[in-house]
């Protein structure tokens, strides 16, 4: 195996090859920094690159290998990311922010401690969105992220970073965060598998719920089996904590091995009042369905009741992070400081209105699941969008453009339900695209195990893009 193929090499089987000795964690590390140190400055998907504390874990790991060890932890010696919205110990948290870029923390999140302790070893920060807000990379006074399929476009955001970076082969695995599509939407834009997990499935310690409980912490990966174990290490309870699911029985990655039983799918293409997905989307989500069906599955037209009175209440919930957040103005893009105006002039009053409203659309989402057990439709409503697209548009414009885009979304951040995005080929331009599917509260399992099957069906983790192959280490 030479350097590329073991970069591309997916995380659980790192994970073997370090417990059978066949590479030690040091060997894993050093590689995957080479591989930074020669693509980031074009890529842009790390904003910090831990190289000492990495090089030093993996070290004291290598030595730990040197004796009989039958209870390594699941993920000993592999390497991983961390989205530069999470806190980590010894590390800078900038929210997409440069004036905070020398702001250490001094611990990490219950989240990443839990990361720890299955064995990763953190290479470092990746690039998020001016605080996490919108769905592409560009924070002001750091280097855009960039879709490694082509350099030109934007990988997505909010996790657009971690989404590049694994896509690329800076990393075997990476953990991204999702409040209104930030996991899905880069996991669709870079061709990889991103899963947004139901409310209280993972603790937010030693925070309370992030903006009434629509944005969760979840994984991105090459495979389906791989975003599933990093499910199973990210996911339980903490105390204190606002939301709960109880542990999985059997877990997520038993799930991605055992075909689903035949389930009841609807097919979505059509949001009401946004209208149809772009022909491409469409075409991923009836390609998928055809496949569905020789998998023996129902398959018949689905819909979503007409969200045009989520958009509003969902905005002003979205918005408030922004003044909540208490940092001065003069340091924020034009866009969020126009957002931050538009929450500052909510109320107390409006802000549990919209959050009442919310509540009673979702029961009107999930109860659409009543007959089904799993929806199929576009993660976006359109492909790829170019870096800087958007960039002269006026805010009002601007958010016009992102509500039309990630619409197939945040219902479902709303509402609480899993969502699992996975790719299905590309777009004639060469970039990739992909579906979600989407569940009932706490199925995960039934949406792991389907993505499974269809990625069986139709195998993509083979698919590399090439700038990152012809950039690449030599052997």
């Amino acid at each position: 195996m030479n350097s590329t193929d073991l970069a591309f090499t997916p995380a659980l089987e790192q994970a073997r090859l370090i417990r059978q000795k066949e590479i030690s964690p040091l060997e894993l590390v050093e590689l995957y920094l080479e591989r930074i140190e020669k693509l980031n400055p074009d890529l842009g998907s790390y904003v910090t690159i831990a190289a000492d504390q990495a090089i030093a874990d993996a070290k004291t790991k290598t030595e730990q290998l040197t004796g009989n060890h039958p209870d390594l932890s699941p993920f000993f010696g592999v390497p991983i990311s961390i989205k530069d919205l999470n806190n980590v110990a010894g590390m800078p948290c900038t929210y997409g922010l440069s004036v905070l870029k020398k702001r250490i923390v001094a611990e990490d999140e219950g989240m990443v401690s839990r990361i720890r302790q299955a064995g990763f070893i953190i290479l470092g920060k990746t690039t998020t969105s001016e605080m996490g807000m919108f769905p592409y990379s560009e924070p002001p006074g750091f280097p855009p992220a960039r879709n490694p399929w082509n350099l030109d476009y934007t990988p997505g955001g909010s996790s657009g970073g971690a989404a590049a970076a694994l896509a690329a082969g800076l990393c075997p695995v990476a953990q991204g965060s999702d409040g209104g599509g930030s996991i899905r939407g880069p996991a669709f834009c870079c061709g990889l598998v991103g899963i947004k997990p139901s409310r209280g499935r993972i603790s937010m310690a030693p925070f309370g719920d992030r903006l009434s409980g629509i944005a969760t912490n979840g994984p991105l990966g090459r495979t389906v089996a791989d975003a599933a174990a990093l499910l199973d290490v990210m996911s339980g309870y903490i105390p204190g904590d606002p939301y709960w699911l109880p542990d999985p029985v059997p877990s997520f990655q038993v799930a991605a091995a055992n075909p689903p039983d035949r389930l009841r799918i609807a097919v979505v293409n059509t949001l009401q009042p946004l209208g149809e997905a772009d022909s491409v989307c469409q075409q991923a989500v009836l390609d998928t369905a055809r496949l569905l069906e020789t998998l023996g599955h129902s398959v018949e037209p689905g819909s979503l009741p007409d969200l045009s009175d989520l958009i509003e209440p969902f905005t002003t919930i979205w918005q408030a992070i922004l003044d909540e957040a208490r940092i001065p103005e003069f340091v924020l893009s034009r866009t969020c400081r126009w957002l931050r105006f538009r929450a500052r002039f909510a109320s107390c009053g409006k802000y549990l209105r919209a959050v009442d409203q919310m509540q009673i659309i979702s029961r009107r989402i999930v109860e659409s699941f009543n007959s089904i057990d799993v929806m199929v439709m576009p993660v976006y409503m359109h492909p790829t969008i170019r870096i800087g697209e958007w960039a002269k548009l006026r805010p009002a414009q601007t958010l016009k453009h992102i509500i039309y885009w990630v619409a197939p979304c945040p219902p479902f951040n709303a509402s609480g339900q899993p969502a699992i995005a996975i790719p299905t080929g590309f777009a004639p331009n060469g970039l990739p695209v992909g579906v979600q599917l989407v569940g009932h509260p706490a199925a995960e399992s039934t949406l792991i195990a389907l993505a499974a099957q269809l990625e069986a069906a139709n195998p993509w983790s083979h698919q590399r893009p090439p700038w990152a192959i012809k950039e690449s280490i030599p052997a």
